[in-house]
């Protein structure tokens, strides 16, 4: 499974967000996207990140172990 982090340099909620996948789900592929490279994810993610998205799902921040549990379980 292939999960996506969108994210930017130096987000400490990123930072966590990354944490809470790995504990919920330590074989996962991470695929970090940095926002601040396009101006498009900048406008879509730009206040929310971090931001988790697989299979046209998305969680964005806050969130803890059992929103990540169930984002991960998702069809």
């Amino acid at each position: 499974m292939t999960v996506v982090l969108y994210t930017t340099l130096g987000c400490h909620l990123c930072e966590q967000a990354k944490d809470l996948l790995m504990m919920v789900n330590p074989n996962v592929e991470l695929l970090s996207v940095d926002v601040a490279e396009d101006d498009e994810l900048i406008a879509q993610y730009g206040e929310r990140i971090p931001v988790l998205a697989r299979d046209g799902h998305e969680l964005a921040w806050p969130f803890g172990l059992l929103d990540v549990q169930a984002f991960l379980q998702k069809p």
